[in-house]
């Protein structure tokens, strides 16, 4: 169970670690010390439950609905092209100075959170799908093993990335290193609604 353990958690930590939407909003509410341990758990709580869709095997029921990730590829192309357009704005505008200070509201972080993690249809992909097929190859206590290795690669990601992020925060909070900051923001949600185009485009 041990072995199968390691190889839930680094599976999980491949795809999870990689830079996309959902990292760079938990990094940024961090740096600003705003609503970021709500953020970070709600982020860990969405991952925990859809990789434990994907291990009770609902994959295979995502596969054969592809519609289904069209209608969330579009979403995810509105909503990262509109949160890209903000953090591009705070660049240019001159009060984007004061960015790293400004507040966020309690319910605005929340809806944002869930944006970045749920209207990504490579989440499900890399969760349900991906991590979902891989745990279903084990049995018994072996693919608990796996399902309790992926949740911890979760778990132990967001906070460290957390506590990492407000560990930089009195550098990266400055106002004219934050601005560099929106502008890469932007840049990221950018290239991921555009690589989300292209995919939709691949399929039509």
């Amino acid at each position: 169970m041990f072995l199968s353990l390691i190889k839930g958690y680094w599976s999980a930590a491949a795809l999870i670690m990689a830079i996309g939407a959902q990292n760079a909003f938990v990094l940024a509410q961090a740096v600003k010390k705003q609503h970021h341990w709500p953020v970070a758990c709600l982020c860990i709580a969405i991952d925990m439950l859809l990789i434990s869709i994907g291990m009770m095997g609902a994959g295979a029921v995502i596969q054969l609905w592809p519609a289904a990730l069209n209608i969330l590829c579009i979403g995810g192309v509105v909503f990262l092209s509109w949160y890209g357009l903000q953090s591009f704005k705070a660049f240019f505008n001159p009060e984007a100075l004061s960015a790293g200070r400004a507040q966020t509201t309690f319910k605005a972080a929340i809806l944002t959170a869930l944006g970045v993690s749920l209207l990504n249809p490579h989440v499900y992909l890399d969760t349900v799908v991906l991590l979902g097929s891989i745990g279903n190859q084990f049995h018994g206590a072996e693919k608990y093993g796996f399902w309790l290795g992926a949740m911890l690669a979760s778990i132990s990601w967001f906070v460290a990335l957390t506590l990492l992020a407000k560990r930089l925060a009195p550098w990266l909070g400055r106002p004219q290193v934050w601005r560099w900051v929106e502008l890469l923001v932007a840049l990221m949600m950018w290239g991921i609604a555009f690589w989300l185009v292209w995919e939709l485009l691949a399929v039509i």
